[in-house]
């Protein structure tokens, strides 16, 4: 045997074993979907929240939307969809991510603290009738918790996108969304799929014309 087939049979193996970590992967996904497409409340839940950001639009009221890391980067997805557009041509709709502008994100970080870098934008650009849209794999983010806390003071409605294990900000939250995992990026995987649900029912709802 050549050492160039001895190099060869060694490739032909860790890709093997690649594809199957890779069909590990997709056949987890699919049974979390699974699990969450049986799910009635889940899905009742899911539909809620969409109503209640379409009476808030409806009302003349925003979206707020805010999370960490992989979730900050969902908040700042969801109000370009709804900005932009998700699959109709039409108005934009208000939508604000919390996540994006850096000089208050640090500021709020060096002066206050990082746990107040939601909560200090949601008073200083919420109002009554508003959404606060959080998105915490964990459930526990401190800064989404205390968002959600002053957003309860200024009578904004506040939907909750987590994983499967009820922790502290469910517990103030209106409305909460809980996905069937505990592993992070499986309940992302479900999370932007929830979001593009919600993003789609809203847009049909205002513009069903």
């Amino acid at each position: 045997m050549t050492e160039s087939t001895d190099t060869d049979d060694t490739e032909s193996r860790i890709m093997d074993s690649h594809i199957n970590f890779i069909n590990k992967r997709i056949i987890t996904a699919i049974e979390n979907l699974q699990k969450l497409n049986s799910n009635n409340d889940v899905l009742n839940r899911i539909t809620d929240a969409a109503r209640l950001i379409v009476y808030a639009i409806k009302s003349g009221n925003k979206l707020m939307i805010c999370g960490n890391g992989g979730s900050a980067a969902d908040a700042q997805h969801v109000a370009g969809e709804f900005v932009c557009r998700f699959y109709k041509d039409r108005e934009p709709l208000p939508a604000i991510a919390l996540t994006t502008d850096t000089s208050v994100l640090t500021s709020i970080s060096n002066d206050y603290s990082y746990d107040d870098v939601f909560n200090r934008q949601v008073k200083a650009l919420g109002k009554s009738g508003d959404v606060l849209f959080g998105i915490s794999t964990s459930g526990s983010s401190g800064n989404v918790l205390e968002a959600f806390r002053v957003a309860k003071t200024l009578g904004i409605k506040t939907i909750l996108l987590t994983g499967q294990i009820e922790k502290e900000i469910a517990k103030i939250s209106d409305l909460t969304i809980h996905t069937p995992s505990t592993d992070t990026p499986r309940i992302q995987e479900m999370h932007l799929l929830i979001e593009h649900i919600i993003c789609e029912i809203v847009e049909k709802e205002l513009f069903k014309n």
